[in-house]
């Protein structure tokens, strides 16, 4: 019987010294510790660890019945007598055995675990882990921050719940897992704050770097990827909770502030392989990245922010993480540099940003990423979001930044519509400069007329895929319609009178042939598709057509020839309008030289 087993073995270990113990009674107490556990005699086994007289061999060999007891614990239902006996004995152990060898034992049983167990796992271990690590004396500091480490390893490739359902389901226990974290992490924050004043002390100071690296591994996960807003029906939302509490600790330990002014490359360790060097980086990019949302978007930890810094200087540290959540692809992660470039800059008044920070490569490199955004991201409301705050960095910079930033993004986007976008933009502020008192010398005069050769031409002159670039062709063409009209040639206020044969060579004319070849083009692929049509239906041939360089999916010749309609609709007003513009100049002109 497994419990004469047991009582032989400990009648035996009872009358040596603890220094005689051999590694046979290890085995044979661990063999019959299991077996008591697996037969059911859960009650006898406590009775053995509680008496009095066998407390040096559980402190000894004690440790050894931490995997089968974890074993049983998830084998009885929680209703279970012998499931309460099972806790009372971890809970046991956990002030009995040696501590150093009881931690590696809890450390090894939770690197074990994997799928779904892991929360359940880790929640069902962490008090005695922490019973045994405030007990620790050598290698404290370590051996915290490896506990931790290992944790949050365990946790890190569990999905994050996202939606409210998920959250409230909470299947895997995630969610409570990150509350019984921090909470077995706070005595140790506790010790380091206790202590703050006498920091110098080596411990102590390896106790909050351990410390520091926990918390910027919560940012990375799971608070970079989760749904941080605040979900109707849901009384504590637990990750919002769970990056209230790890802001807490930073401002305890004093590491807020430093940690939001610090440059990601800066903190990371030294590494002699470069590729575990550049993986650390990204990490922490990452988490500060994360750290600075949660403080300007979510507003954790602002009431100890200090007021002293200005709106610009805010937004420029800020770019570097901006420019590296826009860089992911995750809904969650975007929408989160979305919103802390968005919240950067309404705290700006309009104009008020110099054009001296066009200089730094963020301000530069986040608006191309807001064009890619704004092309090539399959979510609707994030395209729509990524144009809006476009608009809103573009209205924050002062007149030559906005000149600056117009060149920067009309030479890079490579997008027909975002640089249709980019000419309605110029004609806007083209309009101000001439309708305000004061000179503005960025949208008239010379400089506008070297913008002006940007926008007013075609990429690939007559031989240009029109329709393709529509969006920026009808855009010109109405800048070109308002100067015209507004600016007459005597004032010549926007220099576009003093180059009307440059504007005649790189854009009407090589536009005018363009238009006819494209029209001719369309006009004979309907003509061909019309007079094929009924060929087609009785072979069942597959139709094809190429578009704007891109060959269509099958389609019906109804359809294909739907499509050329609408191609041919297109160029009829492109042409309309440079008609119209065509008769305007030629109307100014005209009226010039009957006045001289």
């Amino acid at each position: 019987m497994a419990v004469d087993e047991l009582q032989a073995i400990i009648q035996r270990c009872q009358i040596l010294e603890e220094a005689d113990f051999k590694g046979e009674d290890f085995n044979l107490f661990q063999v019959a510790g299991q077996k008591c556990l697996e037969d059911g005699y859960v009650a006898q086994l406590l009775e053995v660890i509680q008496n009095e007289k066998n407390k040096v061999i559980i402190k000894n060999m004690g440790w050894n019945l931490i995997s089968p007891l974890v074993r049983c614990i998830f084998m009885y239902k929680q209703d279970d007598d012998k499931r309460e006996h099972c806790l009372r004995i971890l809970d046991q152990l956990a002030q009995l055995c040696n501590p150093k060898e009881l931690f590696l034992g809890l450390l090894e049983q939770i690197e074990q675990t994997s799928g779904e167990q892991v929360c359940q796992t880790v929640m069902l271990l962490l008090q005695p882990l922490q019973t045994v690590l405030l007990k620790l004396q050598n290698k404290k500091a370590y051996s915290v921050g490896l506990s931790l480490a290992m944790i949050m390893n365990q946790l890190t490739p569990l999905p994050v719940p996202y939606t409210k359902q998920q959250i409230q389901e909470d299947k895997l226990g995630l969610c409570q897992c990150c509350k019984a974290v921090v909470d077995f992490a706070k005595p140790f924050v506790n010790e380091v704050v206790k202590n703050r004043e006498k920091s110098t002390e080596y411990n102590d100071m390896e106790l909050k770097e351990e410390l520091i690296q926990f918390c910027m591994k919560s940012l990375k996960y799971p608070l970079l990827t989760a749904q941080l807003e605040q979900l109707e029906g849901i009384e504590e939302h637990p990750f919002r909770h769970f990056a209230s509490e790890i802001i807490d600790i930073l401002l305890n330990i004093g590491e807020l502030i430093p940690l939001m002014f610090a440059h990601p490359k800066g903190k990371s360790p030294h590494w002699e392989d470069q590729e575990f060097a550049d993986i650390e980086r990204k990490n922490s990019a990452d988490s500060l990245a994360c750290l600075s949302y949660l403080v300007f978007v979510q507003h954790f930890g602002v009431e100890c922010f200090p007021v002293v810094f200005s709106p610009s200087y805010l937004l420029l540290c800020n770019m570097t993480h901006i420019e590296v959540l826009l860089k992911r692809t995750e809904e969650s992660v975007l929408s989160k540099g979305l919103d802390l470039f968005e919240s950067c800059l309404l705290r700006m008044e309009d104009n008020s940003l110099l054009h001296h920070y066009l200089e730094f490569r963020d301000f530069i490199n986040v608006p191309q990423d807001l064009v890619k955004i704004m092309t090539l991201c399959p979510m609707e409301h994030m395209r729509k979001k990524s144009l809006n705050v476009l608009q809103l960095f573009i209205d924050k910079f002062d007149t030559e930044g906005k000149y600056t930033l117009f060149r920067c993004l009309l030479k890079t986007s490579n997008h027909a519509g975002v640089e249709g976008y980019i000419i309605k933009n110029i004609k806007d502020q083209i309009h101000l400069a001439l309708t305000k008192e004061y000179d503005n010398i960025w949208f008239t005069g010379h400089h506008l007329i070297s913008l002006l050769d940007l926008v007013l031409s075609l990429p690939e002159g007559a031989e240009t895929d029109l329709l393709q670039n529509s969006d920026r062709i009808m855009a010109s063409l109405n800048l070109l319609r308002y100067l015209v009209i507004k600016d007459c040639e005597s004032d010549n206020q926007t220099g576009v009178w003093t180059t009307p044969g440059r504007i005649e060579q790189n854009f009407l004319k090589p536009l005018r042939v363009g238009l006819n070849m494209s029209k001719a083009h369309y006009e004979a692929e309907i003509k061909n598709k019309k007079e094929n049509r009924k060929e087609a239906q009785s072979s069942n041939t597959v139709c094809s057509v190429t578009v704007s360089g891109e060959k269509m999916p099958p389609m019906t010749t109804g359809m294909q020839l739907q499509v050329l309609h609408s191609a041919l609709f297109t160029f009829d007003l492109i042409e309309s309008i440079l008609a119209r513009v065509e008769e305007l100049i030629e109307v100014k002109t005209k009226a010039v030289m009957d006045e001289s």
